[in-house]
């Protein structure tokens, strides 16, 4: 029989002479296709088939190539419209594979941005719909669409989204229909997540046409079916973690999700760990509140003077009373006072500066406001001129800094700058602290609380940077050193979470997001070890690592968690002395993403412990698999659809599937391939030691300091 399922029996008839004619209405033309073309068509076996006879029908352009693609858009109008004059001839007529064939080919043009966007202005999508109404082509369809998706802009993909409630009702409707439930579920992950994973809050108006809720609900219930690929499952998680940043509400009324979730964090697939984790940590972020604190010394002396429990004074006196925090907070603050009460006798602004320096080494509110004042005729304290240059105690900070740069001396130059570091912080002029502290460290890279002052901004690489050079300093004092631990700890379990979710198949930044969470979770035991036990941050940094132990370790925790038994007493205590000291403990991000993986985590272990373990099979065989295909028809146009040749030197090509988005397998033990040689800063960008090539260092500061301990070993 002749046509496309028999390519060889004949040629197709070309749209010229009397095989077809155009007739020309306005901008756009009408092609009339001949008789037999149509059965032809009807007559072909697979969709590769049909959609090669259609491009050699009408003569495009090697769709498969960069330089073909230029050709269309060269000749977009007249290609679109034989296309689209067949693809209506094919709906009149009845034809369903024609109009899938013609698809096909659109779905293939859209690899380019810019054909992508013009065929979505001429309502490409309104022409993909109906397939998914007919047995026949509902699987190319659906194929079209996660072809587009992946390809697709954030226009394309919002309108796509839009069409959720549809592909909800599809995989209603096909329960049994394993390709469906994939297909659908990946497309609606790569439509939706480019909605709800934006950083800013879209539109409540297009949420609203996103039937988020039932999205979720029904990508739960696709995960626990037998038939649920891995391909499927891999993009439900993205699916479900996108949504969890704008629609919390949604997340929290499927309950099932958030336990799926949860039970992720047992799998052996470590990305699929930070995805869930990543997922998790934003659901608590419209709740939660920042960790500031107002210090008030009256309060604190009120609390000492009311006696520590026996508990906490033991804890106290075995870490060294003299050391903890509170003792050295109210030394400060006694020290503080005296040492205004001495400037204003003898104006020293030197020796004023020496110790307020000192001071603000040594804790973190030493450094308080208040003002030189006389109680007044009228019983009133008012403020007096003692015939210092500032008034305000805080004030007091630039001008010593002033007079001990007079001075010039090396250590006199450190302190001036520790005094104009923190007046930036006290008065919230953070890039103001970054910019000096950067200069600070150029004269002396072993000013550490210059580093600390880096670390204060949003900028979680420069943070961790700085930070991580800082804590080599061989100096430290106690308080900078456990305060740049705390930074290292929020920069780099903040940047790990982040990059681990964003990186691409077999990207670097897998095992750069790694070396961030190994970091971030080393600095924090290293913290809760040395760190006071009345350290207002210790909160803070035993939330890192509990969550942090669940992610790095996995499956190998117990399922009551067992080995996080020291880690709560800890978070007990801390509580306790934050208590105290009546400090309020913020419901931070963190604690709260804390408190909800600890409150979930058995019921999420017998509600999904059989899925993960499924989960981790199939991720097992994952580079063996290909995404699910009902037929061999639908794999020979994932084929087509994948066999991109681009030239002129342009690689961008996709390795395998061109949107699976599965994530490779990473192992703990690449991670120091992505750590600093001195600093232990990680990065994918560090540079190799020219010498022999197997050291690596942020820059060449980290190099110098690395030679006395390297070049014995360093090949010449």
């Amino acid at each position: 029989m002749p046509g496309p399922g028999r390519r060889g029996a004949r040629r197709p008839h070309r749209n010229t002479g009397s095989n077809a004619s155009r007739s020309h209405h306005g901008a756009t033309s009408a092609y009339t296709l001949p008789e037999g073309f149509f059965a032809d068509i009807d007559n072909g076996a697979a969709w590769k088939i049909i959609v090669d006879y259609l491009c050699d029908f009408f003569e495009l352009p090697d769709l498969t190539t960069r330089s073909g693609l230029k050709k269309v858009h060269a000749n977009f109008s007249d290609i679109y419209n034989k296309l689209n004059s067949a693809y209506t001839a094919a709906q009149q007529r009845g034809n369903e594979k024609f109009m899938g064939g013609i698809v096909g080919v659109w779905a293939k043009m859209c690899a380019d941005a810019i054909l992508r966007d013009k065929l979505f202005n001429e309502g490409l999508l309104s022409k993909v719909m109906p397939l998914l109404d007919y047995d026949s082509t509902r699987h190319m369809g659906l194929n079209a669409l996660t072809v587009v998706t992946h390809h697709g802009g954030l226009d394309a993909r919002c309108e796509i989204a839009k069409k959720n409630e549809a592909l909800v009702r599809l995989i209603d409707a096909h329960p049994e229909d394993a390709k469906v439930l994939e297909l659908a579920t990946v497309t609606m992950a790569h439509a939706t997540s480019a909605v709800l994973a934006a950083e800013d809050p879209p539109e409540s108006r297009l949420v609203k046409e996103l039937k988020v809720r039932s999205v979720l609900k029904t990508t739960v219930e696709g995960v626990r079916k037998p038939i649920a690929s891995h391909y499927m499952i891999d993009h439900a998680l993205g699916l479900l973690t996108s949504a969890t940043r704008h629609c919390p509400e949604d997340c929290k009324a499927t309950p099932s999700m958030l336990t799926l979730l949860v039970s992720y964090l047992r799998s052996a697939n470590l990305t699929a760990r930070c995805t869930a984790l990543g997922g998790l940590i934003r659901l608590t972020a419209n709740e939660s509140e920042q960790d500031r604190q107002d210090f008030d010394p009256r309060k604190m002396i009120a609390a000492v003077s009311r006696r520590f429990p026996d508990n906490l004074s033991e804890l106290m006196m075995d870490y060294g009373f003299e050391r903890c925090d509170t003792v050295l907070t109210l030394k400060s603050t006694r020290d503080y006072q005296q040492s205004m009460m001495r400037a204003a006798q003898d104006h020293d602004l030197v020796a004023l500066g020496r110790t307020l320096a000192a001071l603000i080494q040594r804790t973190e509110f030493a450094i308080a406001e208040g003002m030189f004042q006389a109680e007044g005729r009228d019983g009133r304290f008012e403020t007096i001129d003692v015939g210092l240059p500032f008034t305000r105690w805080t004030d007091a900070l630039p001008h010593c800094a002033k007079a001990l740069r007079a001075r010039g001396t090396p250590a006199d130059l450190d302190a001036a700058d520790v005094l104009e570091l923190k007046f930036c912080i006290i008065r919230q002029r953070i890039p103001d602290a970054i910019k000096h502290g950067q200069r600070a460290v150029e004269r002396n890279p072993e000013l550490a609380y210059a580093y600390y002052a880096i670390s204060m901004g949003a900028d979680h690489e420069q943070g961790l940077r700085a930070v991580k050079k800082g804590l080599k300093c061989k100096n430290a004092p106690p308080f900078v050193r456990n305060y740049m631990l705390w930074r290292a700890v929020e920069h780099a379990g903040d940047l790990g979470v982040m990059v681990l979710q964003d990186a691409k198949v077999g990207d670097s930044k897998h095992a750069e997001g790694v070396a961030f969470l190994m970091s971030a979770w080393e600095d924090a035991k290293t913290f809760t070890a040395e760190a006071p036990p009345d350290n207002r941050h210790m909160q803070t940094i035993l939330n890192w690592y509990i969550i942090l132990t669940i992610a790095i370790k996995g499956p190998e925790l117990s399922e009551d968690l067992r080995e996080l038994a020291p880690a709560k007493r800890k978070l007990e205590v801390s509580a306790q002395f934050m208590k105290m000291l009546d400090f309020t403990i913020k419901k931070t991000q963190m604690r709260l993403a804390r408190e909800l993986v600890l409150s979930l985590y058995p019921k999420a272990v017998e509600e999904w412990g059989a899925f993960i373990q499924r989960f981790d099979e199939l991720d097992a065989r994952a580079d063996k698999q290909k995404p699910l295909s009902s037929t061999q028809a639908d794999d020979d146009l994932a084929a087509w659809l994948d066999n991109m040749k681009l030239e002129d030197g342009d690689n961008e090509r996709d390795e395998g599937h061109p949107h699976m988005c599965s994530h490779p397998k990473i192992s703990l033990n690449s991670v120091e391939l992505y750590r600093c040689s001195w600093c232990g800063n990680p990065s994918a960008v560090l540079k190799k030691c020219g010498g022999c090539g197997k050291t690596k260092y942020c820059d060449n500061q980290c190099q110098k300091k690395h030679w006395s301990d390297h070049k014995a070993d360093c090949k010449k």
